[in-house]
């Protein structure tokens, strides 16, 4: 029986990105780098004189890209129109196992007594309860002390801190870690965040996990290191460019951060999507009581991971989408699965079901408008807190039926109306038109409302009066 001839090696220069491993395979020298960058890529592929060429194939077998050098095709044509690989060649051929998920387990924690600490602390921990062994960042007041602690511990946790020379580094890092697989997040400030943006869109094109933990100071430019809730449109509308969203949680305490990280994980993973924790520079900072949870996760590899063996070695993961109709097609895809993560809306309600005058604040200054809502009470006021802990999505069916009595709304926050403009657009676009004319108290700067100027906003208004 004859034997069938084996296929030479063949190559398209604009998917070689000149490693050079093949190079290294050839033992009849039959490959060489070119001395020219490749027009279409940027990069300097090889060349191949294919004389010497002994069908060997261990080339092939060294080329570590999915559509690098393949057999030669039948009736290959030189010249063609750059398309996406997997049509023009179909599935690499493989041996390797199909990819299955294996699982995270969930592990019994010890009981303890209650831990006295601030928000940062509280959210490192959470992060390594939820199984973060992978953190990178580069330092911010007033987050630094989340990293600094992780820098601590990691090492003893067969884990990984990296102190990034850049925010830009740090989130290129979190998509190279979150592409294995593997849970991974930072701890950033304002202006640290603003760099991250262009690699958080990367992640969110690419579905990637990851935490980001923003610890919101004064702005804009370099402001201060005062706390302010500077960076809500920046989380919930200004992901970077493209049709990006994420989750975004915003914890009020100590205890919060810590389990909101948890959740936080939980979501990334279950959405393959990013997940934006804001915190403020009060709550970074200020000490509270934390109770651990009973367990803590070892977290598995899902399957579309590149986890590096053999098992997910077919697996690619990436944002480019060459054509229009590739791209709007994957736009479509990530509209459902930002559709799907409404039923995550949370939200906290205080005293709302007769209020009449109802309250609307998060992160800190939810606390003074909590303790606001206590002394109105005393009074014989019949008001009541709203308090959104994802403001996206954000929980507009919770804020409905919180305004089921209200007279007045008056929304509490440290921002030049970023939390407001959530609340309207939310409204707008539920569709819900009938509710009482916005009130604000606002402070800038780094300065928090206090709740002495929300009771003097309430009480300056006779109607609110029982």
């Amino acid at each position: 029986m004859a034997l069938k001839e084996r296929p030479k090696p063949f190559l398209l220069p604009e998917y070689c990105k000149g490693c050079g491993r093949c190079l290294d395979a050839c033992a009849k020298d039959c490959i060489t780098l070119s001395d020219q960058i490749n027009p279409l890529t940027g990069l300097i592929p090889v060349v191949m004189d294919l004389a010497n060429c002994n069908a060997c194939g261990l080339c092939m077998d060294a080329c570590p890209e999915p559509y690098g050098l393949r057999p030669a095709p039948e009736g290959v044509v030189e010249d063609f129109e750059l398309e996406d690989p997997a049509k023009l060649f179909g599935v690499k051929p493989s041996d390797a196992p199909e990819p299955v998920d294996l699982p995270s387990e969930i592990l019994p924690l010890p009981r303890t007594e209650p831990l006295v600490i601030k928000g940062t602390y509280a959210s490192a921990i959470g992060a390594l309860l939820a199984g973060c062994r992978h953190v990178y960042g580069y330092p911010i007041t007033p987050s630094t002390e989340g990293a600094e602690l992780m820098a601590k511990f990691l090492p003893k946790l067969d884990g990984t801190f990296i102190q990034a020379v850049s925010e830009v580094a740090t989130v290129n890092m979190m998509y190279g870690t979150a592409g294995a697989g593997l849970p991974t997040m930072t701890f950033t400030s304002s202006p640290g965040f603003s760099l991250m943006l262009e690699g958080v869109s990367y992640m969110i094109g690419a579905e990637l996990p990851g935490v980001f933990v923003d610890v919101m100071r004064g702005g804009p430019g370099l402001g201060n290191i005062a706390p302010e809730q500077s960076d809500i449109k920046l989380a919930c509308h200004g992901l970077g460019h493209g049709n990006t969203q994420a989750i975004t949680l915003a914890p009020s305490t100590p205890q919060e951060m810590l389990d909101l990280t948890i959740l936080a994980f939980e979501l990334s993973f279950k959405y393959r999507n990013p997940v934006i924790i804001l915190g403020d520079g009060y709550l970074g900072q200020m000490t509270g009581k934390v109770q651990l949870p009973e367990s803590l996760i070892k977290p598995g590899i899902p399957k579309w991971a590149v986890y590096g063996d053999a098992m997910h070695r077919k697996n690619v993961i990436t944002s480019i989408f060459l054509t229009e109709t590739d791209l709007e097609a994957h736009n479509v895809h990530l509209n459902e699965k930002y559709e799907a993560m409404e039923v995550e809306a949370r939200a906290e309600s205080f005293l709302c079901e007769d209020a009449e005058v109802l309250l609307i604040a998060c992160n800190t200054p939810a606390r003074m408008a909590k303790g606001c809502v206590q002394e109105l009470r005393h009074q014989g006021i019949k008001a009541g807190l709203f308090r959104p802990i994802t403001l996206w999505p954000f929980p507009i069916h919770e804020l409905e039926s919180a305004m089921a009595t209200a007279q007045r709304i008056v929304v509490v926050e440290a921002s030049a109306g970023q939390l407001e403009d959530e609340v309207r657009l939310a409204l707008s676009k539920a569709g819900i038109r009938n509710y009482p004319e916005f009130e604000s108290v606002r402070r800038m700067g780094g300065i928090l409302p206090q709740q002495d100027e929300v009771m003097a906003q309430v009480l300056g208004h006779k109607e609110a009066r029982v």
